[in-house]
């Protein structure tokens, strides 16, 4: 540079007050600074590319000939930025808390290990926050920018939140719940749960929120919705609460807010202790009059035929109705159900007894053309969630389907000396503690096999045959 004084540069000035004394921090390119000594007398802070230094008057710096320079913040502002993030950290991240980098800019670490970009800026007198959008999928350089766009227009007067609010159109708490929803419906397996999830939103939110843009929805909004039921429906609220986060986490990571409002609602809420509902059951002795008032029923072969197969193999209702021929090998015994049909997620091999295949070579005969075992009453669709719920009470039996696995496992504990985890592979329930299912590969198939048999023994009055299950254990 020209001048003695490296920070004397040729620039035009724009002022913003010529009465105004704000010292505000400004930063040069290192390379400009002829007399290094001189900039640190004067409260340079040097870095290896650069060099930031306090002004004297609050003035915008909008033309520089001599070295590049521009305005960061105030001290009163943001503060000097004498670190910033770099991606490696941001990747690296994983402690709750915030991690600052400038203009205001800060990833915000959750406990869950989410990671969002937040900025805090003074707008219009007023310190806000605003929602830069998931660290997953806004990188730092992108975030570093927008934030840098939004400290410049709120120093002109602008609102960086109402701006991005009108360019961005926020949708509706509906509309947004709606998005979600077709985004997660291809992932439950359940379609009936995938159904309540937007079912009890439009009975019990949207009724209040529907209409808001998700930007300005509350807590105190939530709290008016979950009120109301929180003590009388607990268990519904609890899943309405659930639900409406799940849409206002999508909306922080698509950057239509910058918290979720639901995250702090519970504190406001009266604490109910939850009442677990057992899946009613019939005591497994009854389960073999049960079968033969359902064969004696007037119901459809098709259902009669499932609902006793479902009890021969302790299957899930699911698991039964959707069977197809290419899963189910007659000559081996087997039936292998695929991984994406299992709730937890893998393969499960059920052996079949005697009585099991038999029920198999009728239902051959029930064939509509498409490859379902138990064909319901339309062509080519599966029994009806409903149809063997409702066969069992209208028999006039207070019991759940699901309520068959319970039997079977109650049988098993109480008439046989076979282990545990044979019992909980029939049953398909996956091993909780990670240490152990890391060990635990075997299926136990064969013993299974034996188990499976003497269930059916059991429930067609050959009760004697348990006996020397407990010898062979």
């Amino acid at each position: 540079m020209a001048s003695l004084n490296p920070f004397e540069t040729k620039r035009k000035k724009a002022r913003i007050g010529a009465s105004s004394r704000v010292r505000e921090w400004f930063v040069a390119d290192r390379k400009s600074a002829i007399n290094y000594s001189e900039a640190i007398q004067k409260g340079a802070i040097l870095t290896d590319k650069h060099m930031f230094f306090i002004g004297c008057t609050s003035e915008i710096i909008s033309d520089v000939s001599g070295c590049s320079c521009m305005i960061l913040g105030t001290e009163m502002g943001t503060g000097v930025p004498t670190k910033r993030l770099t991606a490696a950290q941001v990747r690296a991240a994983s402690k709750p808390g915030k991690y600052y980098d400038e203009h205001g800019l800060f990833m915000r670490v959750e406990a869950s290990g989410s990671k969002r970009w937040v900025q805090r800026l003074t707008v219009n007198g007023r310190s806000r926050e605003i929602g830069l959008g998931s660290a997953e999928l806004v990188s730092l350089a992108e975030a570093r920018a927008q934030a840098y766009d939004n400290r410049r227009l709120a120093r002109q007067g602008g609102d960086p939140i109402a701006a991005r609010a009108r360019s961005k159109a926020v949708p509706t708490f509906e509309q947004a719940a709606h998005e979600v929803y077709e985004a997660h419906r291809p992932t439950w397996k359940n379609a009936k749960h995938a159904a309540q999830f937007i079912s009890t939103l439009e009975t019990y939110a949207f009724p209040t929120l529907g209409s808001k843009p998700v930007a300005e929805v509350t807590t105190s909004d939530i709290l008016t919705v979950l009120s109301p039921i929180w003590t009388s429906k607990t268990e519904t609220a609890r899943r309405v609460r659930q639900r409406i986060g799940t849409i206002m986490r999508w909306c922080v990571a698509k950057g239509y807010r910058p918290d979720d409002p639901t995250s702090s609602v519970h504190l406001a809420l009266p604490q109910v202790k939850s009442k677990v509902a057992h899946r009613r059951a019939l005591p497994y002795d009854e389960v073999a009059t049960c079968l033969s008032t359902v064969q004696a029923s007037g119901a459809s072969t098709s259902t009669k035929l499932a609902l006793e197969f479902l009890i021969l193999t302790a299957a899930r209702s699911g698991e039964v109705r959707g069977a197809i021929w290419a899963e189910i090998d007659l000559t081996q015994g087997v039936w292998v159900v695929p991984a994406e049909r299992m709730k937890a997620g893998a393969e499960h091999k059920v052996p079949l007894s005697p009585r099991a295949l038999k029920i198999l070579e009728e239902a051959k005969c029930l064939s509509d053309g498409s490859d379902l075992v138990f064909p319901g009453m339309k062509p080519g669709r599966p029994l009806s969630d409903m149809t063997l719920s409702k066969l069992i009470k209208e028999l006039g039996y207070q019991a759940d389907v699901h309520g068959f696995r319970t039997s079977f496992r109650t049988w098993a504990q109480e008439k046989t000396n076979l282990q545990g985890e044979v019992v909980e592979k029939a049953l398909a329930h996956a091993v909780k503690n990670k240490v152990e299912a890391a060990y635990a590969r075997s299926d136990l198939f064969e013993k299974r096999r034996v188990l499976m048999a003497a269930w059916a023994d059991y429930l067609s009055g050959q009760e004697g045959t348990v006996v020397p299950l407990r010898e062979q254990v």
